[in-house]
């Protein structure tokens, strides 16, 4: 072989060993294909799953990404790994955005999300905050918190349970399709296959771009801020739910005794590393416009963590076969989300690789829409944390 790698061949290579790419390997090998999943890192769940927040929620503002997360939710509650705790998710709303937000909790609770809409005195007595500008909140009991590292771990013992091959510490550098086949060229060895499933996170983008694709994914820094343990009256009041503020980006949650909690900084885009530091003090501005008590809180510096997000530019996931490119899925571009709705993708790829009808249509995530919409923000995902 050119080069003296090794050449390894199967029915399905998966690019990425996350949550993402370990639900598809199983549901291929469930369907009977010979899969290969390459991971650049040493071990599954060691990227963006690893660094999630591990929230899980029915509160989006499009259809497409309610129902994915409905369906995941419901197969992580009958997963013991995926350690499902219903802690809520409270979203505070401003007025100039609550007519919005109101009639996407309808449509919620249409699809049968227990989804209420509170008011700001009633969304004040669950976490204390104020309530100058808001026009409401809502509240889903259901919404929590998981286990991302148990639920990969697990998907990647259930694809292996059926012969599906896991290869770490791999990165590939060059994709081709040759003669009906994908053939993925790593640092020290070569896959075959006539199916890809482009699952590789951050990396997707550019992934596809070594097989002259274009597939509008990059990457984005967030971080996650944690605060010592809480004074005791503070403590008194948790575990506090999933709180966000939608004025400001501020979400906060119980972590034990203490509080996790961040702030999308939009300006921070690509590969950047480490946690910023100078971020958390537009972070604690922010946040004490709406939780004065902020200013009591003392933050442990050696607990905080930093990832990517995957983002599009809909914040919505691509899903689907590739125009142009036979033998290419992608399951990529979940601009945050990929742990909330990694149980329905599985099933949903495997539906496509197998030219089923998917049980969620995923037509308004497919790739096409950018090509045919390119100035079209009407089905921007707006619920992004």
């Amino acid at each position: 072989m050119p080069g003296g790698l090794s050449v390894s061949r199967g029915r399905a290579i998966v690019l990425g060993a996350g949550i993402i790419g370990a639900a598809c390997a199983w549901r291929l090998a469930q369907r009977g294909f010979d899969v290969i999943v390459i991971e650049r890192e040493s071990a599954p769940a060691t990227g963006s799953t690893g660094r999630s927040a591990a929230g899980v929620r029915h509160q989006f503002s499009e259809e497409v990404n309610v129902r994915l997360s409905m369906a995941s939710i419901d197969e992580y509650r009958q997963m013991p790994q995926a350690a499902y705790r219903a802690q809520g998710y409270l979203f505070a709303v401003p007025g100039d955005a609550w007519n919005a937000h109101r009639e996407a909790a309808r449509m919620q609770r249409a699809l049968g999300a227990p989804v209420e809409t509170i008011t700001p005195a009633e969304a004040a007595r669950r976490v204390p905050m104020t309530l100058d500008g808001l026009g409401g909140a809502t509240w889903c009991p259901s919404d929590g918190v998981v286990d991302p590292h148990g639920i990969c771990l697990e998907y990647v013992a259930r694809a292996r349970a059926l012969g599906a091959r896991f290869v770490f510490g791999e990165a590939v550098e060059h994709l081709e399709r040759r003669d009906g086949l994908w053939r993925a060229r790593g640092s020290s060895a070569r896959f075959e296959a006539p199916l890809v499933v482009n699952a590789a996170g951050p990396w997707a983008g550019e992934l596809a771009r070594s097989a002259s694709l274009i597939v509008p994914v990059s990457p984005a820094r967030r971080i996650v801020f944690t605060t010592a343990p809480l004074p005791e009256d503070l403590r008194a009041c948790a575990p506090y739910p999933w709180t966000i503020d939608l004025a400001s980006g501020v979400y906060l949650r119980s972590e034990g005794e203490r509080l996790i909690f961040g702030c999308s900084n939009p300006a921070d885009t690509g590969f950047e590393e480490g946690i910023d530091w100078l971020w958390l003090e537009e972070v604690y501005t922010r946040a004490l416009t709406r939780f004065p008590w902020f200013e009591r809180l003392a933050i442990d510096r050696r607990a905080c963590w930093w990832g990517y997000y995957e983002m599009t530019p809909d914040a919505n996931p691509v899903l689907g076969r590739m125009p142009g490119a036979p033998g290419w899925i992608n399951a990529c571009g979940f601009s945050g989300h990929g742990v909330q709705q990694a149980g329905a993708v599985g099933r949903v790829i495997a539906e496509e690789a197998c030219g089923e009808a998917a049980f969620i249509d995923i037509d308004a995530l497919r790739i096409e829409r950018f090509s045919h919409r390119a100035e079209d923000r009407s089905n921007r995902e707006r619920l992004v944390i």
